[in-house]
């Protein structure tokens, strides 16, 4: 497979230097420990009070250009952060993207000029079917991101994984993640399909892209 990193040696962050060689070697990196339980705590009461304030809506597919809501083929709600007006929660939560984002074009020329994140929710019974994080009319999105902020014991019959569709030697593979508090996944956006398996319980994350020019 193709790398999308072409790396050189700086001041080195072990956790950084993580995920670059995961996404080198396989495209995509999982992470536990990416924000702490604090912290991810304080983003979990951040989505909540957002939503309590009725400040969600029904999410879309396609981009801004083309835009459509489509129940059959996704069924969460989302609310987009805007870092200029970022509350202390989502500062502590850009803050730390921003250091990602400035030691990836420091250390591997990934040239990410721009992000988008959005608060989401799955409501029971939701889902996302297959798809790929990127549009025939705008293919800047080089890497998707997606952190989950569900309470401690999610249990696997809760459902609500990430599933990602890998090519290993020639085959398809799925990759089934559960959306445990904490987890962070990062992945290839042009390279890798994925969809959200129907939620049994109700899933919060925060989701979104890196992109360049």
């Amino acid at each position: 497979m193709d790398a999308i990193f072409e790396h050189i040696d700086f001041n080195e962050n072990p956790l950084f230097e993580r995920i670059i060689t995961d996404i080198s070697i396989q495209q995509f990196s999982i992470i536990d420990n990416f924000f702490t339980d604090d912290e991810v705590e304080v983003l979990r009461q951040s989505l909540l009070q957002k939503y309590d304030d009725d400040a969600f809506k029904k999410a879309a597919i396609g981009n801004k250009l083309n835009e459509t809501i489509e129940k059959s083929i996704r069924g969460d709600v989302i609310l987009w952060m805007d870092e200029t007006k970022a509350d202390d929660a989502e500062q502590l939560f850009f803050n730390k993207i921003n250091q990602l984002v400035n030691y990836l074009n420091k250390t591997c020329f990934l040239g990410i000029l721009h992000k988008e994140f959005h608060y989401a929710i799955y409501p029971i019974g939701t889902f996302y079917k297959r798809h790929i994080d990127t549009f025939q009319n705008d293919d800047r999105r080089k890497l998707s991101f997606v952190c989950y902020l569900n309470e401690d014991g999610w249990a696997a019959e809760n459902g609500g994984e990430l599933c990602l569709y890998l090519n290993e030697n020639n085959q398809e593979v799925e990759k089934n993640i559960y959306p445990l508090p904490g987890r962070v996944v990062i992945f290839e956006s042009q390279s890798i399909e994925h969809e959200v398996k129907t939620v049994h319980s109700q899933r919060l994350s925060v989701t979104g892209w890196l992109k360049t020019r």
